[in-house]
């Protein structure tokens, strides 16, 4: 799987770090590790699970710990830290940098970064970023919108209505995510998130109109930078030899990045209002995630539903 990276000036700039030292301009520094680090266990010379591709977090209490420590012992520690050349280190709460950090940190090159924030809050939102940014991906060919809060994306070929459903959709209020091409993101082993890609973010194209600014022509309220995946939609012409689901009894997935995504074929047909339709998908996929099933419930009120599990 290709490997990405992320930029430690894009780091610096989200997370409202200070540069107390670095070797070389941020942005030639790349992060290709998602996860960080608080070197407790390093700095009391344990290192048979250190991983030095992730970021070192200075707290209080690996702080606290090194003032506890005469001149040279303290001075041992912080070498070993910085001899493991870990991407970047950061020192949370405003905490003062001992001048055996700037020695070691020059000499091998490591860059050094202060920050005012807890060292809870700093990993929590340095976390967050890193797992996006870094997370593998792919994108497809489709169009992605919220829809009640839920996440749709519509997949089908070309010229099926994926984009004039979208644009029925945004004019009742919904939100636009992406159209033509969704790049999709596993940012955690529950997630999917899509965004557009930035060169064509909040276009759309509609044939026989051609393209539109979708935030300019309906307002910035019709638009959304991201959103995870609820549920995927398959359009597709109407097959009258294909069985549909009537009942929705069945929990069919669709596999996006390893992970099985609810989803649902839907048929277009003249004078079907795909609109309205993708609304009751939205809202259904929401009753179900929190525990409600109609066809389950009218199963039980009909007395069949023995006969469904049976």
């Amino acid at each position: 799987m290709m490997n990405f990276s992320i930029s430690l000036e894009k780091i610096v700039k989200q997370m409202n770090l200070r540069v107390a030292y670095t070797p070389k301009d941020l942005k030639d520094i790349p992060i290709q590790s998602a996860d960080v680090n608080r070197p407790g266990l390093l700095l009391t010379g344990y290192d048979e699970y250190f991983d030095r591709t992730r970021i070192q977090i200075l707290g209080n209490a690996e702080m606290g710990y090194l003032h506890t420590l005469p001149e040279n012992e303290r001075r041992s520690h912080v070498h070993t830290l910085f001899s493991m050349k870990p991407p970047a280190v950061i020192v949370t709460r405003d905490l003062n940098i001992c001048d055996a950090i700037f020695e070691f940190a020059q000499q091998y090159q490591v860059p050094v970064l202060s920050s005012s924030e807890s060292t809870s809050s700093m990993m929590s939102g340095l976390i967050s970023i890193l797992s996006v940014d870094l997370a593998p991906r792919i994108t497809r060919h489709g169009v992605l919108v919220e829809v009640y809060g839920e996440g749709l994306l519509i997949l089908g070929e070309s010229g099926v209505g994926k984009s004039e459903t979208a644009i029925e959709l945004v004019k009742r209020g919904h939100r636009l995510i992406a159209d033509d091409a969704v790049e999709l993101r596993r940012v955690s082993d529950r997630t999917i998130l899509g965004t557009a890609p930035e060169n064509i973010r909040h276009f759309i194209e509609l044939r026989g109109v051609g393209i539109i600014n979708v935030a300019r022509v309906f307002g910035s309220g019709a638009i959304k930078m991201s959103e995870k995946i609820d549920l995927v939609v398959h359009l597709e012409p109407w097959d009258k030899t294909k069985n549909y689901s009537r009942t929705g009894l069945e929990t069919d997935t669709t596999d996006i990045l390893g992970l099985p995504l609810p989803s649902t074929v839907i048929p277009v047909m003249p004078g079907r209002n795909l609109a309205v339709i993708l609304e009751a998908a939205a809202i259904n996929n929401r009753q179900k995630k929190m525990g409600y099933n109609a066809a389950q419930d009218l199963l039980a009120r009909l007395g069949l539903e023995n006969d469904v599990n049976g």
